[in-house]
């Protein structure tokens, strides 16, 4: 199989170059010229295609011939960095490809998500300040979103909880929204959220889907794991 990875070079990226590579997956990294650097540890194992993500004609030559492309969904600026990151990877991608995204919970699809008292107004005054400073649009990921769920390619956007450092736990679990007790701990580690958007490529079930991420072994993941095991034997037992 050979992958895009749109924002290879961040945090997020790098785990997903790594995990792409070791399921011997052909990857091709976009980043920025700037941060090539940041590649050095695969420069010889992947190909990298240096430019901004939301430059039409770098998506158009990155993604020609992948049969995946795993995008970081990431507000820089106020020039509509992501749904310009969005548009292109929907516009160029093969017409079978397997479509990836990644952003934060605060993404809704359907408007059923529950979340926690308090929530809106903190990504409300977070949007506010970071468009003041010039430095990142959320709405504009809320936008990006609205054009991916729009469309009728074969996507999933994967939405991930706070995102901490740490070895990995193992495949995340998920629901469809937010506000599921099992999503209360409201944590993943950055390495297992790259696992979920790796293995999402392969998972035909999401396609379609905006998941809600949580680490596996946070406690409101281990909690509903044991009552849903408690369900299930009471069931048998009747």
């Amino acid at each position: 199989m050979k992958v895009c990875i749109v924002g290879a070079s961040g945090k997020l990226g790098r785990y997903m170059v790594r995990h792409a590579l070791e399921r011997g997956y052909e990857v091709v990294g976009v980043c920025r010229a700037k941060s090539v650097a940041k590649l050095d540890e695969y420069r010889d194992r992947i190909t990298i295609v240096r430019g901004m993500t939301d430059d039409r004609e770098v998506i158009r030559s990155a993604v020609a011939g992948c049969d995946a492309v795993l995008t970081v969904l990431v507000p820089w600026g106020v020039h509509n960095y992501s749904s310009g990151t969005a548009s292109a990877v929907l516009d160029f991608s093969r017409p079978d490809a397997r479509l990836v995204f990644s952003c934060g919970w605060h993404i809704t699809r359907d408007g059923q998500d529950v979340y926690p008292r308090g929530f809106g107004l903190q990504v409300r005054a977070m949007t506010l300040i970071a468009r003041a400073l010039r430095f990142a649009d959320v709405d504009d990921q809320v936008e990006a979103c609205r054009r991916i769920f729009a469309s009728n390619r074969r996507w999933t956007v994967v939405r991930g909880s706070d995102l901490e450092e740490g070895e990995s736990q193992g495949l995340p679990v998920w629901r469809e929204h937010v506000g599921d007790p099992l999503l209360a701990s409201n944590r993943t580690r950055r390495i297992d959220f790259a696992l979920f958007l790796v293995e999402a490529m392969t998972n035909d079930e999401l396609i379609g889907q905006a998941p809600a991420i949580v680490g596996r072994l946070t406690p409101s993941a281990v909690a509903a794991g044991a009552q849903e095991t408690g369900a299930q034997a009471t069931g048998a037992a009747r």
